[in-house]
């Protein structure tokens, strides 16, 4: 590879998160290599354990990942359990506690509050449609950002508008879902319940695919290169972590414009990495990615 080519390309993650990887469902990281206009997947890789997720975060850069999970939590929840005033600083305080710990603080907090006013989005949330990263049950995003935001700052990584660690190792919050509906609507595209699993499904992902191929140029402004194979997983997982590798290489492209991150960012919650976030015509629901 010539000097030139090497200066034009950077290595992009996506990664599709879970609470608790395992054998049975792993955290899956799409790895691509962007160069000038054009992200092609290379290979996907498991990780079974939190262990293995530190050691590609220590990875030497220069890269870029998108993850989905919620890096924050919402202002108004912050102030209303008496965290510090930084991401860093409560993300610390996450740290120190234990699941039980955490789960005891977030439940003690909805006790207190009245109906339809326990659980807080960010705004990043409401723009995206996706649910409260206070949410314990259903899709337990709050354990995923229990696991995930404090290894992210024990890693030290650049997390644009929230953290400034190596820059040369950039992390953005992912959200596949949003990426999936901005390209084929509400279509349920992926289920880990073997009962709900069947060929409209596979159709879907596959449309989501094709979508993405064709619009990428336009969308995100480079072209996209993956086996249709990507779209054999039911559960999605591996689809949802290319999603999330587009979405990273949006932010890459967008470096000199903080990473692609909105002028009124709120610095204490974060934000979602995709040009659809706040597009009139796109089509959101929840979160739906599989925890």
């Amino acid at each position: 590879m010539s000097g030139q080519a090497r200066k034009d390309t950077v290595d992009v993650l996506g990664i599709d998160f879970t609470s608790t990887p395992s054998r049975r469902k792993p955290l899956v990281v799409a790895h691509c290599q962007l160069t000038g206009a054009a992200l092609r997947l290379t290979r996907l890789e498991p990780l079974y354990t939190f262990a293995e997720f530190e050691h590609l975060l220590q990875r030497p850069g220069p890269w870029i990942a998108a993850m989905d999970f919620p890096f924050g939590q919402a202002r108004r929840f912050v102030e209303g359990v008496g965290w510090p005033a930084a991401w860093a600083d409560y993300v610390a305080t996450t740290a120190r506690l234990d699941r039980p710990g955490f789960r005891q603080l977030l439940e003690h907090y909805k006790a207190a509050r009245p109906a339809g006013d326990k659980e807080h989005r960010r705004a990043t949330d409401v723009k995206a449609g996706s649910i409260s990263p206070q949410k314990l049950y259903g899709v337990p995003v709050a354990l995923m950002f229990f696991e995930g935001a404090p290894r992210l700052l024990a890693a030290n990584v650049t997390v644009p508008g929230l953290h400034s660690g190596d820059a040369q190792r950039i992390v953005v919050e992912g959200y596949p879902g949003i990426a999936a509906r901005c390209l084929i609507g509400r279509r349920s595209y992926k289920s880990d319940d073997r009962a709900r699993q069947g060929a409209a499904q596979l159709l879907a992902r596959c449309d989501i695919l094709s979508a993405l191929i064709e619009q990428a140029p336009t969308r995100y402004g480079f072209t996209v290169e993956a086996p249709e194979s990507i779209c054999d997983d039911p559960g999605a997982d591996r689809l949802d972590a290319l999603l999330c590798a587009v979405q990273a290489a949006w932010a890459w492209r967008q470096r000199h414009q903080n990473f692609g991150a909105p002028a009124d960012l709120d610095a204490l919650e974060g934000w979602i990495a995709d040009p659809c976030i706040g597009e009139p015509a796109a089509v959101l629901i929840d979160r739906k990615a599989c925890a």
